[in-house]
């Protein structure tokens, strides 16, 4: 049997089994990451699984069954379940739900990958940490640390609205940090981010980051912060580079327009969303230079796939525009409740996993200005980058956040470093005083968004650029 007939006979053994509406999606996927430490490898893992995940509707009510077996008996056998699953829950009937529709679709989808990531040699990619790790430690780094993750999927979709689908999704990252302790001190600064920089790409993106040209820098520089001044206290213009401005967008924005949490259905470990839909198309969220956009079409980007685990065609919308919030992240069934006629933003992170709303590309658009531009315009203000800690509210509205580094701006020119740089706001008096905006955009790589209970695992995108915010609360201690 191939993969599309072991899809097709779960979802008629749950069509059979009194399900109006039935999907499966088979995944086979590939797992491998390696670390270092201080020029020595610590870790290599490698896993590989393959299974089957079936859902079913019954009247208002969702099924889920998966099992680790292709066979057409299991496969059969899973759908069934999934249908009594969903016909147990429907005895407590909640608001009808309908599907926004989106045809059935045939087709098929692959990530760009020049270099097989898991075709090049262990040694080779040992190697790279061990030589980045190594030069580091030997310039300073009380701890150097590597890590490389790769990650390899193959998924078969098959509904009974006639989709038919497979999509090859190839993705890896790299990064490193140099970690000094001083006297009641600890101080770290990492490359590319905090976490490395990730995408739907072949290992020609880890040849690109140069990890070894940058290991130096980073013990230096972290050594340098160990005697570096506090970041003052008070309020003041706040220059984040891209790096940080990525995860404010993921924090702040990206959860916050996922349409399940504001809907309510989502409340476990990270909360709802303070956004209304009676105010969507009207709440100002941001100033006018604020455009973000959900884009899974972006080539090499975290978030970027073909069709979402639903089976709706990737497709670029605007979640903000000018400042005004215009467009959520959905589902079929989610967006049918809130009157939407889109979808196309579910995915689950495996085969036994129910799939859920996540970000895919979220982003906000390229600006006017260069960095230094910005720097340039600012007469006294901080700049900081690459995020060392963040804290948000469950309604994803107060935030608080620290960075690896800060520096001073006076009259026009980036001054003496500073350590221990944070911030805090509210969402959207935060976004509403951006008043400039870099054009030089990264889409930054998540590869670790949490969501769910079981927790999933999420791969998102976040193109950003190095932006000015006015009169915001930097410095905050304890």
């Amino acid at each position: 049997m191939t993969h599309f007939d072991v899809a097709t006979a779960a979802v008629q053994a749950a069509l059979d089994a009194g399900a109006r509406y039935a999907d499966a999606r088979v995944m086979h996927r590939r797992y491998e990451s390696m670390s270092a430490r201080n020029g020595e490898i610590e870790e290599l893992s490698q896993d590989e699984d393959a299974g089957i995940g079936v859902r079913a509707l019954v009247g208002s009510s969702w099924g889920f069954f998966a099992v680790p077996e292709l066979s057409d008996a299991a496969a059969r056998a899973a759908g069934t379940r999934a249908a009594r699953i969903a016909t147990a829950s429907a005895r407590v009937p909640g608001p009808a739900v309908d599907l926004v529709p989106t045809g059935g679709q045939s087709g098929t989808w692959s990530s760009p990958c020049a270099v097989d990531p898991l075709g090049v040699a262990l040694s080779d990619k040992g190697d790279l940490l061990v030589h980045a790790t190594k030069l580091s430690h030997q310039a300073g780094a009380d701890l150097a640390e590597g890590l490389y993750q790769i990650w390899d999927t193959s998924k078969w979709f098959v509904s009974s609205e006639g989709h038919r689908i497979d999509q090859h999704v190839r993705e890896c990252g790299a990064g490193i940090s140099a970690t000094v302790i001083g006297d009641g001190e600890t101080q770290r600064r990492s490359y590319p981010s905090y976490r490395g920089q990730y995408g739907t790409s072949g290992w020609e993106l880890v040849d690109s980051l140069d990890l070894g040209a940058h290991a130096v820098r980073i013990a230096e520089e972290a050594r340098e912060l160990l005697t570096a001044p506090l970041c003052p206290s008070g309020e003041t213009t706040l220059i984040l580079g891209g790096e940080q401005l990525a995860l404010q967008i993921h924090e702040s924005v990206g959860h916050a327009i996922e349409l399940d949490r504001i809907l309510g259905w989502e409340a476990a470990f990270a909360g709802t969303s303070w956004l209304d839909l009676n105010q969507l198309g009207r709440l100002r969220y941001g100033s006018e230079l604020m455009n973000i956009t959900i884009d899974p079409t972006i080539p090499g980007a975290l978030g970027s796939f073909g069709f979402d685990d639903e089976g709706t065609p990737a497709a670029k919308r605007d979640a903000v525009r000018e400042g005004r919030w215009v467009g959520v992240l959905a589902g079929r069934d989610s967006a049918a409740v809130a009157g939407l006629d889109y979808a196309g933003s579910v995915r689950s992170d495996g085969w036994s996993r129910l799939p859920m709303v996540r970000m895919t590309n979220v982003g906000l658009e390229p600006g006017p200005h260069t960095l230094d531009e910005i720097i340039d315009a600012t007469d006294d203000g901080v700049l900081m980058d690459i995020n060392r800690s963040w804290s948000i509210d469950d309604k994803r509205l107060n935030f608080q956040f620290g960075c690896e580094i800060g520096w001073e701006i006076k009259n026009g020119r980036r001054g003496r470093m500073l350590r221990n740089p944070t911030y805090t706001g509210i969402g959207p008096q935060f976004w509403r005083s951006m008043d400039m905006l870099s054009g030089e955009s990264v889409a930054w790589g998540t590869p670790n968004c949490g969501k769910g209970q079981p927790g999933q695992v999420g791969h998102t995108g976040h193109p950003a650029a190095p932006a000015r915010f006015t009169n915001v609360r930097v410095g905050v201690r304890g």
